[in-house]
């Protein structure tokens, strides 16, 4: 198994993620994460998907993914000449005396607390999913009452292969 990251432009209509979601529904195929947002075009979507499978499976994902009307344009982000973000939230039990040796491991990661209660803290960091995953480790001796995940976010480097609709 291996995991590929697709880059979908659609029209921004109604039902277009639906649609996608069910492709990967009625074929059995996994979505580990799923990520929209408007372009600077307001006429046109950015999906992220980041799935899974054998070489066959892969090449079937995207061969479907391009046959949906909405779809303008798909392309696979390769690790090597792309850039991938994520965004994650986490809430740490954390008490008065805890609270310094978390913000301590915040600084090193270059995270940010966006918000501090009596009992707890919410911590901001973004960056590739293995800084996230560091991050979340080094958080073992803390209890994390919740964590929220917005799922990868990417570009291909450069300007050589950006689509214009």
């Amino acid at each position: 198994m291996q995991k590929k990251v697709f880059q979908l432009l659609t029209n921004n209509t109604s039902g277009v993620l639906s649609r996608i979601t069910g492709l990967f529904s009625r074929r059995s195929y996994n979505i580990e994460s799923i990520t929209a947002g408007v372009t600077a075009d307001p006429k046109y979507s950015r999906i992220t998907i980041v799935t899974s499978g054998d070489d066959e499976i892969l090449e079937q994902i995207e061969k479907q993914l391009a046959k949906l009307v909405d779809v303008k344009d798909i392309k696979e982000l390769k690790p090597d000449e792309s850039v991938y973000r994520e965004l994650c939230l986490i809430k740490i039990k954390a008490d008065a005396a805890e609270r310094q040796n978390v913000i301590s491991v915040v600084n090193v990661f270059r995270a940010n607390v966006v918000d501090v209660s009596a009992d707890s803290l919410i911590v901001e960091i973004t960056g590739n999913q293995s800084k996230i995953e560091a991050f979340i480790n080094l958080l073992e001796g803390y209890e994390i009452l919740e964590i929220a995940r917005t799922g990868l976010a990417g570009l291909s480097r450069g300007a050589k292969d950006v689509v214009m609709l």
